[in-house]
């Protein structure tokens, strides 16, 4: 994989907070270049670009290949289940193989608010990609929705991938405790700055540092004070900043732990850790 230094790059005071983007949603076939020089300013060294189908998770692979500092996931998303996950295993291997970016399964999971699969067919995608980060020893990065019984029935039916994060965490103390309890972490977005938020903030409390990573999801789900906007992989540092609030902590030991915390989780480029 592409070496990372850990100073942000073109900052050089070397005790300037660095960020990982461990969830984003990058557009390959776009000029990403004002992108990354916002992320770099921002002090991004990596960021880590989502598949939700196999299209994307291709495409994904490809960009991240290109990049040095991105990563990418192979998965299926809920919404596409009814497709199925017909190539995503051949993908995987292939990667996994040549020591290529791919750095997860995922995002995958259940999301019954929208149900844009059937129900079933998010289950049984969702169990069939477990058994993938299982069989190629890989992280699984959950999506769950309004699904909270049946995505942890599912996960201990099928046992918990000894690394697994619910990405986008949009529970409250109860479900943290519940993914705490299976060894998981948490990845939070810029909905921890959202007012309304207030189960999101109490779970993030009750969570040790070292169990969170921070995502900003981008495009989607932009911080305050930003909402109405299109979200970037740069707003990473605006959600650390306010889960440094909400613990009551310093910055840059959120970005401290933070970060180690993604470099292990994902196994980037041991030259990342602080």
């Amino acid at each position: 994989m592409p070496g990372i230094s850990h100073e942000p790059a073109g900052n050089s005071d070397r005790s300037a907070p660095a960020w990982i983007d461990n969830h984003c949603h990058l557009d390959p076939s776009g000029d990403n270049s004002e992108i990354f020089d916002d992320a770099r300013v921002a002090g991004v060294v990596a960021m880590v670009t989502v598949g939700t189908d196999l299209s994307s998770s291709k495409s994904a692979v490809d960009f991240a290949s290109s990049r040095p500092g991105v990563f990418a996931t192979a998965g299926v998303h809920p919404h596409d289940a009814k497709d199925g996950v017909k190539g995503l295993a051949d993908l995987i291997e292939s990667q996994v193989a040549v020591g290529g970016t791919l750095v997860a399964v995922g995002e995958c999971g259940l999301d019954y608010h929208y149900d844009h699969s059937p129900r079933d067919s998010q289950r049984r995608c969702f169990a069939e990609q477990i058994r993938l980060a299982h069989e190629f020893d890989l992280p699984l990065v959950i999506h769950t929705r309004s699904a909270w019984d049946d995505t942890l029935q599912i996960l201990d039916s099928e046992s918990v991938p000894r690394r697994t994060v619910f990405h986008c965490f949009t529970g409250g103390p109860d479900e943290a405790e519940k993914c705490l309890e299976r060894g998981a972490l948490l990845s939070i977005s810029g909905i921890v700055t959202f007012p309304s938020a207030d189960d999101v903030r109490a779970a993030v409390r009750i969570t040790p540092l070292d169990r969170l990573m921070v995502e900003t999801d981008s495009p989607y789900l932009s911080p305050v004070p930003f909402r109405g906007k299109p979200n970037t992989p740069a707003r990473v540092a605006v959600v650390g900043a306010a889960v440094a609030d909400v613990l009551e902590l310093e910055v840059d030991e959120v970005s401290r732990v933070t970060t180690a915390t993604t470099v292990d989780f994902y196994e980037l480029d041991t030259t990342m850790a602080p």
